[in-house]
């Protein structure tokens, strides 16, 4: 367990080669940390001479000790992305969202000009805007591919909603709601619809209920985890991998122990991280069995560190994880 000086809800976590750390949350909340994980020092908060203490920072990605950007999750303008140069003592504000009836779930950066952000449907379809100039303009994604069923959308639990493979892939996120889990895939190649939605009928169904959060180890391996998070220590539907792209997806033989909301491969200790509310569970068999490794609570993973309520944050210990199958 980590000091992180603040009680805040933490959902965002950010690790930049496991020695930088940046971490994000409620009430305006950002942490940086730059010893791997022994201080984390709070940052001053965006917009604070106005509403910044009413903002919930789902998520946030960093590129260095100096650099990162936030994510604000809320209604219509409370939606909102910032940007800090300087060590998180200033920040600018580089896009507020444009729909009175929205609501941002994730981003996703590359360099310092390339972010996505995904929201809410409006109208009936989900909000994607991309920005290639570090936020000066940006293009709403367009396509009937877009489109959602009644009451459908994405969560922004833990910023992971969304999956962008920047070196060879395309866009996905995965959805949830009483019509069921979906996983959409965009192809840049295409000519008619870039956007593909793929139904994922193990995961439950209901307004608390779908995917949460996609990974991959590469392209071709995927796992989505989620549940409902109403129903914590339900483990049903909880876990699904792929093996072609997101084509087809088969649900856990063994599930992790309850509902998940983020996920991560680690390439260094070849196994998948899960963790959710009730706590974490490995993989070591690309998602087809998992094993339960602690009962934390936890919303939000980037290795070494995850982090949950009340200020909670983390740093793996590898000597401490099991060993072998379950």
């Amino acid at each position: 367990m980590q000091d992180s000086g603040t009680t805040s809800g933490l959902r965002g976590i950010d690790s930049v080669g496991g020695t930088v750390a940046w971490a994000s949350g409620t009430g305006g909340t950002v942490l940086r940390n730059t010893d791997g994980g022994a201080h984390w020092t709070q940052c001053a908060v965006p917009d604070a001479d106005k509403d910044g203490a009413t903002l919930d920072f789902r998520g946030v990605q960093a590129w260095d000790t100096e650099t990162a950007v936030v994510i604000a999750s809320g209604p219509g303008e409370k939606s909102r992305l910032y940007k800090t140069t300087d060590e998180c003592r200033t920040w600018t504000l580089l896009y507020s969202n444009p729909e009175r009836d929205g609501f941002w779930d994730a981003v996703n950066v590359a360099g310092q000009d390339d972010f996505v952000i995904l929201g809410d449907p409006v109208n009936g379809r989900f909000f994607v805007s991309s920005t290639a100039n570090g936020g000066k303009s940006w293009d709403r994604a367009k396509g009937d591919g877009l489109q959602s069923n009644e009451r459908e959308g994405a969560f922004a639990a833990s910023n992971s909603a969304l999956l962008i493979n920047w070196v060879d892939g395309p866009f996905a996120f995965g959805t949830g709601g009483p019509s069921g889990a979906r996983v959409f895939i965009q192809c840049d190649s295409c000519a008619s619809e870039p956007w593909t939605a793929y139904s994922i009928p193990s995961f439950p169904k209901g307004p608390a209920a779908g995917i949460f959060s996609l990974s991959y180890r590469d392209w071709g391996r995927l796992v989505a985890v989620g549940g409902d998070y109403t129903r914590p220590n339900d483990s049903n539907g909880t876990a699904a991998w792929s093996t072609n792209a997101g084509k087809h997806w088969t649900a856990s033989t063994t599930p992790p122990h309850g509902y998940r909301s983020a996920v991560q491969w680690s390439e260094s200790l070849k196994l998948w991280i899960t963790v959710g509310t009730n706590g974490s569970d490995i993989s070591r068999d690309d998602g087809k069995t998992w094993q339960p490794l602690d009962n934390g609570n936890w919303n939000a993973l980037s290795l070494p560190f995850v982090v949950g309520p009340n200020g909670r944050i983390a740093k793996l210990n590898p000597a401490a994880l099991p060993n072998g199958k379950p």
